[in-house]
């Protein structure tokens, strides 16, 4: 069974994952790196679609950042201006 994608507010998960990331001064390649070892299969390439909110992002993967990052779901999901 394939895993779902999380599809609302796309872009604004993007932007809160790249405020963090940028927050803990990590580039996307050593994010995506960290996200591997937590065996989720995340390229750069992934990494900058789901940003930009070009691509969803899977529950799975939305974990693992919020676990490499060592945040919360609310400040991955929140709005911001």
């Amino acid at each position: 069974m394939e895993e779902q994608k999380i599809k609302q507010d796309q872009i604004q998960i993007g932007r809160n994952i790249r405020r963090l990331r940028l927050e803990k001064k990590l580039g996307q390649t050593e994010l995506a790196n960290k996200l591997q070892l937590e065996g989720v299969d995340m390229t750069r390439e992934a990494l900058v679609k789901i940003e930009r909110g070009i691509q969803h992002i899977s529950a799975t993967q939305l974990k693992a950042i919020r676990d490499v990052l060592q945040t919360s779901y609310d400040e991955l999901l929140k709005e911001t201006p």
